[in-house]
């Protein structure tokens, strides 16, 4: 008896640890990702205050806050020649002096209701942002109006605003990663084409700017016919018009509205050009390879996204996979396109040992070489999952979500393009990336910075004879180095 209760329970035993091996998850092979999700978001409610201004209103009743965003259409991309960092400094200076307000009593009022006011300009627009707790948007939004209708532009806070940005030139004097970067725009624009050079100006655009300066970008970008108001959160129609209505309907103005900045298309680079800037001692060198790219309305958009992912755009994308994973010769490296209203820059990118510089620029050309010759199934998939998969991230809070309308407002994007973004992106064939590939990546036309210590590094990439290279000093990509003011 006893035998045979021990041989039942063996068998059960058997049983169930089969059951449990049948149904347990194959670990030794990563998860294969489920169906893109389509994204859904709350209709885009059109409205307009008394003063032409229009308003997009987001309904999203899950939190009690509320995101207004005041976006003018105009940015960095808008300084005259001359006055390169204008836009930005007047943007920076809206919070420092606004009506009656000092920098720290808006900071304090802002602080007291809980609320978040900041303000922003990047090459294509500005943005004065408030994040609110709803019940006390009332409160909040006759301030957001003062500092963006009625700056003070006090001079002492502009003599404060310019030492700092002097002096951040001096420290990225000494910053082998900015140095490339800044250098990297220079070599593909020139020093006179507007992005060509930081938005933040230049040591000597900078001690050129005054508060009339200020006041007279500020009079062109900042109007009801270069603006509007897009509101996310948990508000209605009904309740929030009235109070914009009262804190921004009475703001007009006389001048004409500014056309956007479409900058004048810089030439391309025909033939591929080493461009070398001198760090003693670099621990690392700063790598950056590419040349002009194209303008957010590019109608390949889409097909560039997921060539982009394949070749630098994620984790697992062919140059970190071999630079990193493969090689060990960074922690990273990627590639981007940087869409504006007028064509930005592509660039592969990495910081790499300095012992491993030329070693790492072979296997950047051959990865750059490789994107447009295949595409295997299982790659492309991958890809388009990773963009897919991604995409509902940019709208989980209501900042997240303005943002996106911002985008739309000022590349003028399709009332579908959200709805529609997952299948574009899933419309992308092998031979759209092929395509895009060949047309946008071509390394035998591209420019290649490098930061890096030159005694250690330009021996080995002059062995490779990849063209001619042409030395580049700190004060070619800055300018001489600027005295800070006490």
């Amino acid at each position: 008896m006893l035998t045979r209760h021990l041989a039942l329970a063996t068998a059960l035993i058997f049983c169930a640890a089969t059951l449990v091996a049948q149904q347990a998850p194959d670990r030794t092979r990563p998860p294969q990702p489920g169906a893109p999700p389509s994204l859904a978001l709350p209709a885009i409610q059109k409205q307009q205050l008394s003063n032409g201004l229009p308003v997009w209103i987001v309904e999203s009743h899950e939190v009690p806050v509320a995101q207004v965003n005041l976006v003018v259409l105009s940015g960095t991309g808008d300084d005259p020649a001359g006055k390169f960092g204008v836009g930005s400094l007047a943007a920076a200076m809206l919070e420092e002096g606004a009506a009656a307000r000092s920098s720290l009593e808006i900071a304090d009022a802002i602080d007291f209701l809980g609320a978040d006011l900041d303000v922003t300009s990047g090459s294509d627009s500005s943005a004065v942002r408030l994040h609110v707790p709803v019940a006390r948007l009332g409160d909040a939004l006759p301030i957001m109006a003062d500092v963006a209708l009625r700056p003070t532009f006090p001079s002492a806070e502009l003599e404060r605003l310019r030492a700092e940005r002097l002096t951040n030139i001096l420290q990225a004097r000494d910053d082998p990663a900015t140095i490339n970067a800044t250098a990297y725009a220079r070599v593909l624009y020139g020093p006179t084409h507007r992005y060509g050079t930081s938005g933040a100006g230049t040591a000597a655009t900078l001690r050129s700017i005054s508060t009339d300066d200020l006041r007279a970008f500020y009079a062109a970008a900042f109007q009801p016919r270069n603006a509007a108001l897009v509101v996310v959160g948990d508000v209605t129609p009904a309740r929030v018009l009235p109070l914009l209505e009262a804190s921004f309907g009475r703001w007009t103005t006389s001048a004409p509205a500014p056309a956007p900045a479409r900058l004048p298309n810089a030439p391309q680079h025909a033939l591929r050009i080493i461009y070398l800037v001198d760090k003693p001692g670099a621990p690392q060198s700063q790598i950056r390879i590419g040349w002009i790219g194209v303008p957010r309305s590019t109608p390949d958009y889409f097909p560039i996204q997921v060539m982009n992912t394949i070749l630098g755009g994620s984790f697992s994308s062919r140059l970190n996979l071999n630079l990193r994973e493969r090689n060990g010769y960074t922690y990273g490296a990627s590639s981007s396109f940087d869409m504006r209203l007028s064509a930005g820059p592509f660039a592969a990118a990495a910081g790499v040992q300095t012992d491993k510089t030329s070693e790492a620029l072979k296997e950047f050309i051959n990865e750059l070489n490789a994107i447009a010759r295949s595409v295997p199934d299982d790659e492309l998939r991958r890809a388009k999952n990773y963009v897919a998969l991604r995409y509902p991230a940019n709208f989980e809070s209501t900042g997240d979500i303005s943002r996106q309308l911002e985008n739309m407002l000022v590349y003028r994007l399709p009332e579908d393009y959200f709805s529609n973004y997952v299948a574009n992106v899933e419309a992308v064939t092998a031979a759209d990336v092929l395509r895009v590939a060949r047309r946008y990546i071509q390394p035998n036309r591209f420019a290649f910075v490098i930061t890096g210590d030159r005694q250690v590094i330009e021996p080995g990439i002059a062995a490779l004879k990849l063209g001619e290279i042409r030395m580049m000093t700190i004060d070619d990509v800055f300018g001489p180095a600027p005295v800070i003011p006490r």
